[in-house]
């Protein structure tokens, strides 16, 4: 790196024998194995502070040319969150009833999905997530951002990661378009709505699909 590049020192990593690496690497695979999207949820509040906390590790993720692209809005407001799901629903009525190809209406009829979404006003928290699509300088000046899908798209597994540490499940939720998240939470020009993360704890007696998971050798060659 350049001479002129202030650098600090690397923070001294936990001092672990390979047996404890391997035992941590298992636990941490096998807790999230256990994650599963969920679509109906209780109206249990959560406190703000884990979900700060949890915007906190998201915010650690790497960025193309460290800057940070992403924007989280974290919505409690019930008002807020009826106007979400009101614009959201009246998305997905269009996108099942004109938009969808019956192919993808086949592979999602195996979930039980469909275009009311109530986890949208139940759920304690929705978490929109944006990207920049460039930077402003203070005079408005448009300043170009390095690879904003993946970055956020990392800094938001590491957030769904995080919430399911934190014994809450999670559900990403597309509705397409979603500049009406723009609309309804006040953001800028320059930033574009990612996904909308519905976190909160499941409901009594929930239910999830008995889908299967890749088994590690199908998705992962060792050269």
């Amino acid at each position: 790196m350049p001479a002129d590049t202030k650098t600090i020192p690397l923070p001294a990593p936990a001092p672990l024998s390979d047996e404890e690496r391997i035992a941590r690497a298992r636990l941490f695979a096998d807790e999230l194995a256990r994650r599963r999207t969920v679509r109906d949820y209780a109206p249990t509040p959560v406190p703000r502070a884990v979900i700060e906390h949890c915007l906190r590790a998201a915010g650690t993720a790497p960025s193309g040319a460290n800057q940070q692209p992403w924007r989280f809005v974290a919505v409690s407001d019930p008002a807020v969150k009826r106007s979400i799901r009101e614009a959201a629903e009246a998305e997905e009525r269009e996108f099942y009833e004109h938009r969808a190809p019956a192919e993808w209406l086949e592979a999602l009829a195996a979930l039980g999905t469909d275009p009311d979404k109530p986890f949208l006003e139940t759920a304690p928290w929705l978490i929109a997530v944006f990207y920049e699509r460039f930077g402003l300088d203070a005079a408005g000046n448009k300043q170009k951002r390095y690879y904003p899908h993946e970055s956020v798209g990392i800094a938001t597994g590491l957030l769904i990661a995080a919430l399911h540490r934190a014994g809450l499940a999670t559900l990403t939720h597309t509705p397409s378009p979603m500049g009406f998240l723009n609309r309804i939470l006040g953001r800028p020009r320059n930033e574009m709505a990612y996904l909308l993360l519905v976190a909160g704890h499941p409901a009594q007696g929930c239910r999830v699909p008995d889908i299967r998971r890749l088994p590690l050798d199908d998705y992962v060659r060792f050269l």
